[in-house]
């Protein structure tokens, strides 16, 4: 397994690089915009190809790094299903899995230091963003946040995990890197508490200074998405009440890019194929699947969509890109399909 970890001085901010192998997929937890340079040239030198950029939380001290990857990469964006963000490619809840080729995270929401605060764990090591840091927790008094929730989150669910589970933070103040569920509970001052009660006390009573970068992250961090109204300028896109007049069309072929969990969770529109945005360039490359489905003797038009329409208005572009003109996407997504009456499978 390749596995990286990146720090960010001004903010003491931990990003995390993780890839089976070289040659293959990689994602990265909690990047920060001024260090994407950085984490490219790193996978370009491990020959890994970044598939999704995830957020724990929506930071109030520095300004995430996914959108920027998302543009520099297409790359999948992937936040909580919480979280107060306009638009990420994909929301993921308690018991999911995040998934790339050979590894697989246990999706763990752990609300407290904010209310779309989750954790990943993975084979020996758990990453916690701000809900457990290295003898400390995440402040509970903004962005919703709730010390009677994180008590949970952490006597609930994290310090439950193994002793031997290592411990990899969002952050750091001190210059540590890593430590255990075992060290945590033997060492972290904030967890020798005895009820709820006095966990409350403790959080209620730090009266800490707002981050510096608040006022300036926490706005940019909430406005992600893509300009999905470029795409629709270039004629590329059709509203979701457009695109209910075209399904059943003979000449329509409408494309889900999102992943069989989804799927799984909230449904399909019927009659679409499956064919999974990290799939996507092989499929629209010559010879490729979609390729051949919008071939022009065809007379075939590729209609994509996704969750929210990130990953379909990538793909619109992309398959312009390849020379496939008749295809397009639906404008918001399933979320806006459900919202304008749309049947589901």
């Amino acid at each position: 397994m390749i596995f990286r970890q990146l720090f960010e001085p001004v903010s003491c901010t931990y990003s995390y690089l993780i890839a089976s192998r070289r040659g293959g997929e990689a994602l990265i937890i909690d990047p920060v915009l001024e260090k994407v340079d950085r984490y490219l040239q790193l996978m370009r030198e491990l020959d890994v190809h970044l598939v999704k950029a995830v957020d724990t939380h929506l930071h109030a001290d520095h300004i995430t790094g996914l959108g920027a990857l998302r543009d520099r990469t297409h790359c999948i964006t992937v936040m909580g299903e919480q979280s107060s963000v306009d638009v990420v490619s994909m929301r993921i809840a308690d018991g999911d899995k995040l998934q790339i080729e050979g590894v697989s995270m246990d999706v763990m929401y752990t609300p407290g230091h904010t209310d779309d605060s989750y954790s990943f764990m993975m084979q020996d090591r758990v990453f916690t963003g701000d809900t457990l840091m290295i003898r400390g927790t995440g402040r509970t008094d903004f962005q919703n946040g709730d010390p009677r929730a994180q008590y949970e989150s952490l006597f609930g669910r994290l310090l439950r995990l193994p002793d031997t589970t290592m411990v990899f933070p969002a952050h750091d103040y001190k210059g540590d890197t890593v430590s255990t569920i075992g060290e945590e509970k033997a060492f972290n001052p904030r967890l020798q508490v005895k009820s709820v009660e006095e966990y409350a006390a403790l959080m209620n009573g730090l009266k800490l200074p707002n981050p510096k970068m608040m006022d300036v992250a926490v706005p940019a961090n909430m406005h992600q998405g893509l300009h999905q109204e470029e795409v629709a300028r270039r004629g590329w896109a059709f509203s979701a009440k457009e695109a209910k007049d075209l399904i059943g069309q003979p000449g329509v072929v409408l494309i889900d890019l999102r992943e069989k969990s989804e799927r799984a969770r909230h449904g399909s529109i019927p009659g679409a194929l499956h064919a999974p945005y990290p799939d996507l360039q092989e499929n629209i490359s010559a010879g490729g699947l979609l390729h051949k489905l919008a071939e022009p003797t065809s007379n075939k038009h590729l209609l994509f969509y996704c969750a929210f329409g990130e990953r379909s208005a990538m793909a619109v572009q992309a398959a312009q890109d390849a020379g496939i003109a008749s295809a397009r996407h639906i404008e918001g997504g399933i979320a806006a399909w459900k919202k304008a009456g749309g049947a589901l499978a």
